[in-house]
């Protein structure tokens, strides 16, 4: 009769393996944390950001509100005296997001917008006051409201005028992007195809860190 002998591991051998493991895993474990802990900042990018608030489109005309304002900054900083830019003096953002803005347009078989280079003064206020003082809205910190913002400006009569405000970084057409991400929300889509607007403008503001805010309005006279 011939017998099987079986050479499992004991108990100790067993254990002492388990232990040999755990320690290689650890070690493991250990280097890859160096190596992460010591990967250079920079290789780390930024996460494009981007954010968009509720447009907003108003046929009364009503007064505008009483707010505070000094005299060196009248309006919050929405001064009469500023440019007027033309098409062909807006920025590349700027253009880029007036003319995606038509193609959408054009495609669905509407009428482009005119550029409307008040508008532009505008815009680019508005813009440029969300990127100083740190805030987006269609209010500025002073209290003003988009119709309030258009009388300042020197815009007294309007039959309907409409905005659509974007903030974006890290986008390598934020122009561009803002319209895209415009179209995919109901309400700033419904500005942009609105059958009653005649002329438009964007106004685009580029902070320190990269940050680019864009406003754009659009109005019936």
């Amino acid at each position: 009769m011939t017998s099987l002998t079986l050479n499992l591991p004991t108990s100790e051998r067993l254990f002492s393996r388990l232990k040999t493991y755990s320690s290689a895993a650890s070690l493991l474990l250990l280097s890859m944390l160096a190596l992460y802990q010591n990967t250079p900042a920079q290789d780390v990018q930024p996460r494009p950001v981007a954010r968009l608030v509720s447009s907003t489109r108003d046929l009364a005309h009503s007064r505008p509100r009483r707010v505070t304002i000094s005299e060196e900054h009248p309006a919050g900083g929405y001064s009469r005296a500023s440019a007027s830019p033309s098409l062909d003096e807006a920025t590349a953002i700027e253009r880029r997001a007036f003319e995606k803005t038509n193609q959408v347009r054009v495609e669905r078989g509407m009428t482009p917008l005119a550029w409307d280079a008040e508008l532009c003064r505008m815009a680019r206020a508005h813009s440029e006051s969300m990127g100083r003082q740190g805030y987006f809205s269609h209010e500025t910190l002073e209290g003003l409201q988009l119709k309030d913002r258009a009388r300042a400006t020197g815009i007294q009569r309007f039959r309907v005028i409409g905005e659509n405000i974007a903030y974006n970084k890290g986008y390598d057409d934020p122009g561009g992007f803002a319209v895209e991400r415009w179209m995919i929300s109901p309400g700033h889509r419904a500005n942009i195809l609105y059958i009653g607007f005649q002329a438009s403008a964007i106004g685009s503001y580029v902070s320190t860190d990269g940050s680019v805010y864009l406003t754009q309005i659009f109005i019936a006279r």
